[in-house]
Parts: C-alpha cells; structure tokens; sequence
C-alpha cells in the first residue's frame, strides 16, 4: 500500500467511528505525519485527493479558515469526474441524458407538496421569467431541476442528480445554438416547468413524473441529441 493510501484509511476510520464529523478539522500535517509513521508529503497528496473528492477542504495560514476541514460536497467532486469521461467519450452524453430522466422522473415523483425546496423553485420560476440572458437562464434551470430533487429528501439522488447535470452543463450550453428560435424555446420551457411544479403541488406525482420526462427529452430532441451524440 503506498502511504499516502494510509492516510487516507486513517481518515477514513476516523470518520466512520465518529471521531470526525463535519466541520471536523484534521490534525496538523506535521502531527498526521509523526502519527502514523508517514512523510508530510504522503500527508498533502492525501488531503489533496481529499478535496478533488469534496471531502476536505484545505486552508492555509491562521485563523478560523485555517487548518483541514472536513466538508460534504460530493456533486462537485462526481461532476468533475463524469466531466473528464464524457471529454474521452466514454459516457456518451445521450446515456447521461437517459440517466438524468431516470432520476429526475423518480424525484419528482416522490417530491413532498410541503417541501420548502418546492418555494424557491417557484421564486426561480419568476426570476427565469425576468431572464434575458441564455446563460442565466440556463443557470437558473440547473437550480431549479435541482431544487425539485431536494423535494424528495433522497440525498444520494441529489447529488447524483448534481453531478450529472454539472457533467454536461457547457454541452448543453452549446446545443442552443441548434435551436431555431432561443426564445420559443425558453417559453415553453417556462411553460412546462410551471407544469411540473404544478403537479408536484397536486401531489399528482405520475403525472410530475411524466411531464419532466417529456420536458428533458423534448429539449435534447429539438437541439439535436440523436443516440450517436
């Protein structure tokens, strides 16, 4: 086993017993080292796979940023790595977008009526209605179809859901250009997701279900995502 592996085990032990928790710092790298029998360099090679994993997150200097924290934010972590299979093509981005009507069909069909997940999506509505911007629009959908997973409460969904979408956001950046009429489009789009959250507020969780499967699709269909993309 390599030693920064070691390291890694240690954390990891430490976090499974509850000897570390969230918000949790590490001990000093100096003091990880001498403890368990390691150089501080296998020290820094593991923390800093630790935080392309968005596990840790490590600050430099003095104060109350300093030191290695430990964090949860495992969407970034999962996006950067189906980020770099989908640049090798191999996740074709048409399986990335099965995948994402698999979970999101799922999420909103189980989404709870009184979640407080459900009242910013709505206030992400109106702000899209403001919207000018493709980007921003775009970036206010990303928050949006995420908003509706956190109404599940299915934490591993969420961030799955994260992931997926941060894999394939500058593609789907792209595929406007296919589109023939950007502001057609962004209507209907507005239109349909004020469909979903309708139903996800009817607690109608079928017919949720079944509209974002038409709204995803129908999207990638009218930009040209065919099964060889």
């Amino acid at each position: 086993m390599r030693t920064h592996q070691l390291v890694l085990q240690w954390i990891e032990s430490q976090l499974l017993g509850g000897h570390l928790a969230l918000g949790g710092r590490l001990p000093a790298e100096r003091t990880l080292a001498e403890q368990l029998g390691v150089s501080r360099t296998s020290v820094r090679e593991a923390i800093r796979i630790l935080e392309a994993m968005g596990v840790v997150r490590a600050g430099v200097g003095s104060g109350p940023d300093a030191g290695t924290v430990v964090i949860a934010d495992p969407t970034t972590a999962l996006g950067s790595a189906l980020r770099l299979h989908v640049a090798t093509s191999h996740l074709p981005v048409a399986d990335i977008v099965q995948t994402r009507v698999l979970l999101e069909s799922w999420a909103v069909a189980r989404a709870n009526p009184g979640s407080p997940a459900l009242a910013e999506a709505a206030a992400l509505l109106d702000e899209m209605e403001k919207s000018t911007e493709t980007d921003q629009f775009l970036a206010l959908d990303v928050r949006f179809h995420l908003a509706l997973a956190e109404a599940a409460g299915n934490a591993v969904v969420s961030a799955m859901m994260g992931s997926l979408r941060e894999a394939i956001q500058g593609y789907v950046g792209r595929l406007t250009a296919n589109l023939p009429d950007w502001d057609a489009t962004a209507a209907r789009l507005r239109d349909e997701h004020r469909s979903i959250l309708a139903a996800i507020n009817e607690n109608d969780g079928a017919a949720a279900a079944k509209l974002v499967a038409d709204h995803i699709q129908g999207y990638y269909e009218e930009a040209g995502l065919g099964s060889g993309h």
